[in-house]
C-alpha cells in the first residue's frame, strides 16, 4: 500500500475527456479546416496546460504568432464551454467510493493541468474537495507539484503512487520517481504500451480499488 495517493483529475476522477475535446473543437471553430488536427493534438497531449496547448497549436498547426489578447479570448471561450458542465459531468466509475474509502486511511492529492483556482472551484462544487489534503493545478508543472507533495509529506518517491491517464502524467512520475498507474478507458487508445515504469493499467477506479486491496 502506498503512503500517499496522487490523482490527475480529468479522465481519472471526472469523465471529462470527451467534454474537453469538444470544447477545444468549438474554441477553434474559426479555423474549421484545422479542427480535427487540433482535437487530435489536444487528445494526444492530455495532462498539458491549455495555455501551453494554445501556444503550440498556433505555432505548429496554424503557423501564426499568438498574442496575449488572442490567448485570453481562447481561454475565455474554452472555460465558458466547460465550467458549468464540469459541475455535473459523471465521475469515473468507482471514483467516489474509492476516495471515500482511502481519504480516511492515507493522504490524497490532486495534481491537474487545469488552472489551480478553477480546479478548486470544480472540486468544491462537486463536493470532492474534502477528500484531498491539497489540490494542485497549473501553471506549475505536475513534476514540481509532486516534488512539493513529497517534501511536505516527508515521503520517499517509492512510497507515493500517481494515477494518471496521459503520457505527460507518466513523464511527471518518471521525473519524480513516484510509482505510476495508468487509467485507460476500455474504448480508448492505450498510450502507455511499452512505456517503462507503468505499474499496471486500470479501466476505472473500481479496478484501481481492487488493485490497491491486492497490494
Amino acid at each position: 500500500m502506498p503512503r500517499i495517493l496522487i490523482f490527475d483529475f480529468d479522465g481519472v476522477i471526472a469523465d471529462s475527456i470527451p467534454l474537453k475535446a469538444e470544447a477545444f473543437r468549438e474554441t477553434f471553430s474559426f479555423v474549421p479546416e484545422h479542427q480535427d488536427e487540433i482535437v487530435r493534438y489536444h487528445l494526444d497531449n492530455g495532462g498539458m496546460s491549455r495555455y501551453v496547448k494554445f501556444k503550440n497549436i498556433y505555432r505548429d498547426i496554424l503557423h501564426q504568432p499568438l498574442t496575449r489578447k488572442q490567448e485570453e479570448v481562447l481561454a475565455t471561450r474554452y472555460q465558458e464551454q466547460i465550467l458549468q458542465a464540469m459541475y455535473t459531468i459523471p465521475l469515473i466509475p468507482g471514483a467516489e467510493a474509492l476516495l471515500g474509502r482511502y481519504a480516511a486511511v492515507i493522504p490524497l492529492y490532486v495534481v491537474s493541468a487545469t488552472p489551480e483556482e478553477e480546479m478548486h472551484t470544480i472540486a468544491e462544487r462537486r463536493g470532492l474537495a474534502g477528500y484531498f489534503i491539497r489540490i494542485y493545478g497549473s501553471p506549475r508543472s505536475k513534476a514540481d507539484c509532486i516534488r512539493e507533495i513529497l517534501s511536505e509529506a516527508g515521503v520517499h518517491p517509492e512510497d507515493a503512487l500517481f494515477v494518471g491517464d496521459a503520457p505527460q502524467d507518466w513523464q511527471a512520475a518518471q521525473e519524480t520517481g513516484v510509482r505510476f498507474i495508468a487509467r485507460v478507458a476500455e474504448d480508448d487508445i492505450n498510450r502507455f504500451e511499452d512505456l517503462p515504469g507503468v505499474e499496471t493499467i486500470v479501466s476505472d477506479l473500481h479496478e484501481l480499488g481492487d488493485y490497491l486491496v491486492s497490494r
